[in-house]
């Protein structure tokens, strides 16, 4: 699947699926007649609906499941926005290739297999501050990557990155999305100091002014303040939904990726999961915007797919539940009903 166009991205973003209201009607059947009261395992239950309609089945599982982590670098990094030089992107990609990193373990303990996808690690972006971080070709070539790493046999894949400097990219688009100043949508990122804080507002700022009069679509937002691992994963959700495949979104990287498609298109969003509320800030904020509620909030900030892959833990247990509970017939408990 390769996105050789913009106006093939509209028309994916133009035709997307809903979910299946017969699936999600019979799972619910099923739910109520399990050996517990109604809605007792809360959000367990939501999720379990929200599989079946996905999926398409009244028994929805996770047989096949993959977390893809997108490795980019950024132009504007060196305007002094992160705590760490550009070259630790390649570094942790090796990381992540030896099986060093966090999200080698909690993929392993998930259950799922772990694709890293660096992309150019040699051609940084361009400083957004000064021009488009992308060409339309390579934005067009990145989201395609991303599109590619969505098997159609998949029952759920989850979404993370890599990218030293991508979380003002990720400010910058969050702004001019949703607006806003830049200094409610900038935070530490990687642990930077006050002083770097003023940086990042400082570069959004100027980033947001350099393309003010840009036309305000979804795919010109992304490419010039995005990066290739953030338009990578907007490609990956767009072709996760055409093939409706639930998606496990990380952090505020992640999900700021969908951001500009989601202002004009929020049904974007519907067939996926925010895994977690990171420590970002601006997180929650984003999150409230794309309408969607996280599933865990354990204060993580590390990325690389981390809070999903640990979340996907939690969708196996709604999931356990569904198929292992006995029904009141099977367990010849009488239901209060």
């Amino acid at each position: 699947m390769t996105y050789e166009s913009v106006e093939a991205v509209e028309a994916a973003l133009c035709t997307i699926g809903e979910a299946d209201a017969e699936a999600i009607a019979a799972a619910r059947l099923r739910q109520n007649s399990l050996t517990k009261p109604r809605g007792s395992l809360g959000r367990l239950e939501e999720v379990v609906l929200f599989m079946a309609g996905w999926q398409g089945r009244a028994t929805p599982r996770l047989d096949r499941g993959k977390v893809v982590v997108f490795a980019g670098n950024h132009g504007v990094a060196v305007r002094g926005v992160s705590a760490f030089p550009v070259a630790v992107t390649a570094q942790m990609v090796e990381n992540f290739r030896a099986g060093g990193a966090a999200i080698n373990a909690l993929a392993r303990s998930a259950g799922l297999q772990l694709e890293v996808v660096p992309l150019d690690l040699d051609r940084p972006t361009a400083d957004f501050t000064e021009e488009p971080a992308l060409s339309v070709e390579d934005c067009l070539s990145a989201m395609s990557i991303g599109a590619a790493t969505v098997d159609p046999d998949l029952d759920l894949i989850a979404l993370g990155e890599m990218g030293i400097g991508n979380s003002t990219a990720a400010a910058a688009l969050a702004a001019r999305s949703f607006g806003g100043p830049a200094a409610d949508w900038v935070g530490p990122g990687t642990g930077v100091d006050d002083a770097g804080m003023a940086r990042k507002i400082a570069v959004v700022e100027a980033g947001l002014a350099r393309h003010r009069d840009a036309p305000a679509t979804p795919f010109e937002t992304l490419r010039r303040l995005g990066g290739r691992e953030i338009s990578a994963i907007a490609g990956t959700v767009l072709r996760a939904r055409q093939l409706r495949i639930p998606v496990l979104l990380d952090g505020f990287i992640c999900c700021a990726a969908i951001a500009p498609f989601a202002l004009e298109h929020p049904a974007i969003t519907a067939h996926c999961l925010a895994g977690h509320r990171s420590a970002e800030p601006a997180h929650i904020r984003l999150l409230d915007r794309l309408g969607l509620r996280p599933l865990l909030d354990l204060d993580m900030r590390l990325g690389e797919a981390s809070g999903a892959a640990l979340a996907a833990t939690l969708v196996r247990a709604a999931l356990a539940t569904h198929t292992g509970m006995a029904s009141f017939a099977e367990a010849g408990v009488e239901d209060k009903e």
